[in-house]
């Protein structure tokens, strides 16, 4: 089965609609969705709408909870928290409802672990480091586990029978990753409407569990769209300067 892993759109729907079609070619048969749908961009009703019609297998993200009160605005940043309170007023009752739906633990599919920010602590924190990744081999049984939350695709591999040795290994968008369950790994296929790898284009991952591959994709979308959306609704400058720069 071939599955598309969607993570961090952050209510860019030009980077949202760019990646669907790219992804056309590789006629996936299912969506995974590692969650922060909303947060930082000017479409958040139509995004979640997107992603809905999708029928996707889908955990939450920290933006995703404080849209709908779940965690506290305060904890952002000035900038993601004004986002934030603008977007809880354009959600309708049937995307805030959804939104609400969506698991705040880990769910697995097969071999695969799905959250937000890592196993052991589902919607806050960020897996950048080898060291972080270890710490989280405890807190997930599967083989893999698929996370987001940082925006940067990565792939952190742990040696055979080892619970401490870690591996980040670099992500190449278009070279496949050949999965070995002996080999424990997490993985992040980055994000489609926030980029921070300092490469602009939406970031999105193919899975083919009948060959055992992660296939890491980039798709260019028309950033200049999304920002003037973003001018028009009022949002932070600096939010829209840095999609030029994928940072």
């Amino acid at each position: 089965m071939r599955i598309l892993i969607l993570s961090d759109i952050h209510a860019n729907l030009a980077a949202l609609e760019a990646v669907l079609t790219d992804a056309q070619s590789f006629e996936y048969e299912a969506v995974w969705c590692l969650g922060d749908i909303v947060g930082y961009g000017p479409e958040p009703e139509e995004c979640v709408a997107r992603v809905r019609s999708l029928k996707p297998r889908a955990v939450v993200g920290n933006h995703d909870w404080a849209v709908i009160g779940r965690m506290d605005a305060e904890d952002f940043n000035v900038e993601a928290r004004r986002v934030v309170l603008w977007t809880r007023q354009r959600l309708s009752a049937i995307s805030l409802n959804w939104l609400s739906n969506l698991p705040h633990e880990p769910i697995v599919e097969g071999d695969f672990t799905l959250t937000h920010g890592s196993p052991r602590d589902p919607v806050w924190e960020y897996v950048v480091y080898p060291a972080v990744a270890a710490a989280n081999l405890a807190h997930f049984q599967t083989p893999f586990c698929l996370v987001g939350h940082t925006h940067v695709p990565n792939l952190f591999v742990f040696a055979a029978g080892s619970q401490h040795k870690v591996n980040a290994m670099r992500v190449r968008p278009g070279q496949p990753i050949a999965l070995e369950k002996a080999n424990r790994a997490i993985l992040n296929p980055g994000s489609v409407g926030q980029p921070r790898d300092s490469d602009p284009r939406a970031a999105y991952a193919i899975l083919d569990t009948e060959r055992s591959t992660w296939l890491p994709r980039r798709a260019p979308y028309p950033i200049e769209v999304t920002q003037a959306h973003m001018r028009a609704a009022g949002l932070p400058e600096r939010l829209i300067n840095r999609l030029d720069f994928g940072w």
